[in-house]
């Protein structure tokens, strides 16, 4: 599963490089499905992952303004110090732990933790979906989504 996670993080570094060149204006334009824009998309995705993770280690979800993170430099900030205790929770990750059960703070439905992990995962993927779809509309290309080829597997 940390794989998964790892490809999430390089397609989502490698949007943050691509978008970097793109004028602030477009990258909040408002837009058709998704969270509305560009930016507010990727701070969801972002704010989402974490909030999970910290129902998963029975932590108090932490609140982040997005009007903090609307420039792609703050983003990668926000990105890059939240994976830093992500990547901890997966180095320590037991199959042990996959049908542990939680209740998020702002939920009252009990979740696995397996099954937690697992829409982390497929969460960032749709929303990656419609970041494509969004790069074709402003003229940019598309990041490939192959999980194929990103030696994502390799043993170090």
């Amino acid at each position: 599963m940390e794989s998964l996670f790892q490809y999430n993080w390089q397609i989502r570094d490698e949007w943050l490089k691509i978008l970097e060149p793109i004028s602030e204006i477009e990258l909040l334009r408002e837009r058709n499905a998704g969270i509305g824009s560009i930016m507010k998309t990727l701070f969801h995705i972002i704010d989402v992952e974490y909030s999970w993770i910290r129902a998963i280690k029975n932590e108090p979800d932490v609140t982040f303004d997005f009007e903090e993170y609307k420039d792609i430099k703050s983003m990668r900030i926000l990105s890059d110090k939240l994976r830093i205790e992500i990547k901890e929770l997966l180095t320590n990750w037991s199959t042990d732990m996959e049908y542990e059960m939680v209740t998020p703070g702002w939920d009252d439905d009990i979740y696995f933790k397996g099954e937690i992990l697992r829409h982390i995962i497929v969460h960032e993927i749709h929303h990656i979906g419609q970041l494509s779809i969004w790069s074709k509309e402003i003229g940019i290309p598309v990041i490939s989504t192959s999980f194929i080829g990103k030696k994502l597997m390799e043993r170090s």
